[in-house]
């Protein structure tokens, strides 16, 4: 039997449990896990350990949060009280051949790329675990949706602002459950797009004329698309909805003062389906570390 690689899982959310358990499950790899003292001994059978126990140069793969290290070198886990903070030339040791796996990039970790040429991988940008993850994330839309509003969605006016990864899918699950769903892009293309997929399409230019009568306003795009006039146009009873990322793309402190049934929902999928999320994380990590 070949030897095992070793991959140190430092910090994480519910979702990590789950990449955990299916990391475990494979004859493949070592688990070291940092941050998780929290957690029975017994709920997995890995190593649990310490940042200075580990030694970088034997590593296969690195695992950082979702939300990556802060600018100080410090990660503060959800499974600890303890916080943990990289010593300055940790990174440096790490094997040319290593993975760094996290969620999204930092300007801490950019500066170890510069410096070290890290072999850093940001999960949340690669398509193959965006499209994944648009599923919970549809779904928990879909929960939200039905949790704040005071009609069916079936024939709700439902507008959804950007046709990626996200919008395309939530558009979709919304049409399926009998919305009226108009989708506003910025792109003549993306409008054929959404009219041949059955949808409306328009282009965020004209997002007055589909406000007025809008029960339900979806916003994927993370940038200010809805402004001051879009809000004076929606029914005091419509609700907003935004699945951008900060600062999201609603002027959310003019939308409070209009007393607007506003949500920003961040990170759905670790909230309404972490096993899955976890699982399409294991997945992803698996496939690249096996490719090279």
């Amino acid at each position: 039997m070949s030897k095992r690689l070793e991959i140190a899982v430092i910090g994480g959310d519910a979702r990590y449990l789950e990449l955990i358990k299916k990391l475990t499950y494979s004859e493949k790899y070592t688990i070291h896990l940092i941050g998780y003292d929290q957690l029975d001994p017994g709920y997995f059978s890995v190593n649990y350990t310490d940042l200075s126990a580990i030694n970088p140069e034997e590593l296969a793969a690195v695992i950082l949060p979702i939300t990556g290290v802060s600018e100080n070198g410090e990660i503060n886990p959800v499974f600890s009280n303890q916080l943990i903070t990289f010593p300055e030339d940790w990174f440096s040791q790490l094997a040319d051949a290593c993975f760094v796996f996290t969620g999204i990039t930092t300007p801490f970790l950019d500066d170890q790329v510069k410096q070290h040429a890290i072999r850093l991988v940001a999960l949340m940008d690669r398509d193959d675990v965006a499209i994944y993850n648009a599923i919970p994330t549809a779904e928990g839309t879909v929960m939200l949706a039905i949790q704040h509003m005071n009609i069916t969605i079936h024939e709700a006016q439902v507008v959804i602002l950007g046709l990626g990864r996200v919008g395309l899918i939530v558009a979709d699950r919304f049409a399926k459950l009998g919305a009226k769903v108009a989708v506003g892009v910025r792109k003549t293309r993306d409008i054929a797009k959404a009219n041949a997929l059955g949808f409306i399409g328009f282009h965020l230019g004209d997002l007055l004329a589909y406000t007025e009568k809008c029960d339900l306003l979806i916003n994927t795009i993370p940038v200010l698309v809805v402004n001051k006039s879009h809000l004076n146009t929606l029914k005091t009873d419509a609700t907003i909805i935004d699945l951008a990322s900060k600062p999201g793309g609603v002027d959310f402190d003019y939308a409070a003062k209009r007393g607007l049934n506003t949500i920003h929902a961040l990170g759905l999928p670790a909230k309404v389906a972490p096993k899955t999320a976890g699982e399409i994380l294991a997945n992803v990590i698996d496939q690249l570390i096996a490719e090279h």
